[in-house]
């Protein structure tokens, strides 16, 4: 079957909208043999993953995300791990950075050497397509990152580049002085100016200064020049002939470069969204891409573009992360329940729900509405960072700040889930109750990301409550704070769980919330989701499905609370179809304990 007349003709108009028609006369004809190459060759064996374009919103969609290395040591270690993930109940895994990258300080292998090779001390390409098909052959599927804002400057087209080759230069931003730089420079914002001030590196083998977001060992590439284009879409339609499942594109809000910009979200990064997701729907329909986009809400949002103009498939959820975390350091659910409902994903696509992941907590939240509530959105972000840090009084968390910069006290935050909801500091104590309320927060947080509609990712290692990882700094390449919240997979735990009983109750919750969701038709993404009023600020209440109504309640507080219920007058008893525990509501009200979330039936 040949490609759809009607995605072709997109596909042209968007190329012809980024680059003009005469590159288009000039290009246009390779890059559709290019996507016509590819549509004719695609494996047989992904062909029934192309039937079913729409797999990442099924209901029974659990996902974790993973460090290879950390996990199971290599690639050959991940295949004979199928079992753990399928025992759980999980359908999706995201495998962090595992393409070859640079020696050395490589960014946690965000600076890509090569896009076609594996890690060597991971494994092979031979070995990853194994691992593909296994996981595959037990309904698992199988993300991996595809880094293409920026390559290492070890990558063959840097070195040519340094070479003085002009071709290869032509796939960076290059300048000869300082001029252009300057002037970039008066509107772009430093995106790590703590670790790697500046936007431009000089080299001076080449006498030239080079756009460098990140570090100066990570050159950004040049999207303005159709080359990078063909090449880059190149390698992802070879990523999607040997099986991954959902490819996950780094960094794309910096992916056009303008002066007087900021050279963030610029129209033309959503033309290449849109561009890709077309070349995606012609050549491998049954590819989900994700995209990472952490900037500002309103901004995140249009990454999924139109149900006319689909850009991503799957977008990271970082707003409700971190009202979630919010709610449990101020109990006060307001922020979230109006941020919940605001930007509800398109017919064609889905959130990524999450409470931890590899990267930091960025405090950016709705400052627009702390204000409404009275409260200073300065004075709150600094009450969120000493909360999470565990130097405000009675604070349980236990995370460290990250990018803190000393002048204005602004800082990000790293530590494991176990961490911030208080299990490390109670376990060092050894106080039963501030373990059972660490542990009543865990499910509570469980239970919400589960209830709301997207898909649910775990950070390898959360489900068996892992510490903080506090001597990563004395190891090779993990100086980086972030290195503190990815430990090494406690396999010790898994086989041993009668040692661990703590973990293993919280293991053994999780894998039970789990199955509970894939069965409840009512957390699918096709159920409606609204948000009830609350008489409590500490209480958030949702509602899935209008029909048969399944209502979740969430006390984010350590005190009792009484809230209303929309169930009329009289007496009445509910009964959790989770837990099968029964509570009596009289005329609406409604008795939580302290840290309590249930789920009942209306």
């Amino acid at each position: 079957m040949a490609i759809s007349p009607t995605l072709l003709t997109e596909i042209e108009t968007l190329y012809r909208r980024i680059y003009g028609d005469e590159l288009f006369a000039i290009h246009g004809r390779a890059f559709f043999s290019l996507l016509e190459r590819y549509h004719s060759k695609r494996p047989s064996w992904l062909k029934k993953m192309d039937e079913n374009p729409q797999w990442f919103q099924q209901a029974n969609m659990i996902g974790i995300t993973l460090y290879i290395d950390l996990f199971s040591k290599d690639l050959t270690g991940l295949q004979s791990k199928v079992d753990y993930f399928q025992s759980m109940g999980v359908q999706y895994i995201h495998l962090m950075p595992l393409l070859k990258a640079r020696e050395g300080n490589n960014d946690g292998g965000y600076a890509v050497e090569d896009y076609q090779a594996i890690e060597p001390r991971l494994g092979d390409i031979a070995t990853f397509q194994d691992v593909i098909k296994t996981y595959m052959d037990h309904g698992i599927y199988i993300a991996i990152d595809f880094v293409l804002n920026h390559t290492a400057k070890e990558h063959r087209w840097a070195k040519k580049a340094l070479e003085g080759d002009p071709f290869y230069q032509a796939y960076y931003l290059m300048y000869d002085n300082e001029v252009i730089p300057n002037e970039f420079n008066k509107t772009v914002p430093e995106v790590l100016p703590d670790i790697y001030p500046g936007n431009f590196t000089y080299y001076p083998e080449i006498k030239k200064h080079v756009f460098t977001s990140f570090s100066e060992f990570q050159w950004d590439l040049n999207f303005a020049n159709p080359y990078v284009l063909h090449d880059i879409v190149d390698i992802f339609l070879w990523m999607a002939d040997m099986g991954v499942a959902m490819i996950r594109l780094d960094a794309i809000p910096f992916l056009w470069k303008e002066l007087g910009t900021t050279c963030r979200n610029l129209p033309r990064v959503h033309d290449l969204m849109r561009l890709f997701q077309a070349v995606k729907q012609a050549v491998a329909p049954g590819v989900a891409i994700l995209g990472e986009a952490i900037v500002e809400p309103e901004q995140i949002y249009h990454y999924f573009g139109t149900e006319k103009q689909p850009e991503c498939d799957v977008l990271y959820n970082a707003i409700s992360m971190v009202n979630i975390w919010d709610a449990i350091a101020t109990r006060d659910t307001r922020m979230m329940a109006h941020e919940l409902t605001r930007f509800p994903a398109p017919k064609h696509a889905t959130w990524m729900n999450y409470v931890r992941c590899h990267d930091d907590i960025g405090w950016g939240f709705n400052e627009d509405f702390i204000r409404s509530t009275g409260r200073d959105p300065y004075l709150h972000k600094h009450y969120l960072i000493s909360f999470f840090n565990g130097s405000f009084p009675y604070s349980f968390a236990r995370g460290q700040n990250y990018q803190e910069n000393a002048k204005t006290g602004d800082a990000r935050t790293n530590g494991t889930l176990s961490a911030l909801l208080g299990f490390e500091e109670a376990m060092e104590i050894g106080h039963p109750e501030m373990i059972e309320r660490a542990f009543l927060r865990f499910e509570l947080i469980h239970k919400l990301l589960f209830t709301l509609p997207g898909m649910p990712l775990i950070y390898s290692g959360d489900e068996w409550l892992q510490p903080n990882d506090k001597n990563h700094a004395d190891k090779p390449g993990k100086k980086d704070g972030r290195w503190m919240h990815r430990p090494v997979f406690a396999w010790e735990k898994v086989q041993h769980p009668e040692k661990y009983p703590l973990e293993s109750r919280a293991f053994t919750w999780l894998n039970t919330l789990i199955r509970f969701r894939q069965t409840e038709a009512r957390f699918s993404n096709q159920a409606s989701f609204q948000v009830l009023p609350s008489t409590e600020d500490a209480v958030l209440i949702l509602q899935r499905d209008e029909e048969k109504p399944l209502i979740a309640i969430f006390n984010f507080s350590e005190f009792p609370k009484m809230i209303h219920l929309p169930t009329g007058q009289g007496s009445l008893v509910l009964t959790d179809p989770f837990t099968l525990k029964t509570k009596n509501v009289f005329d609406g009200q409604c008795h939580l304990d302290p840290y309590e979330s249930c789920f009942f039936n209306l």
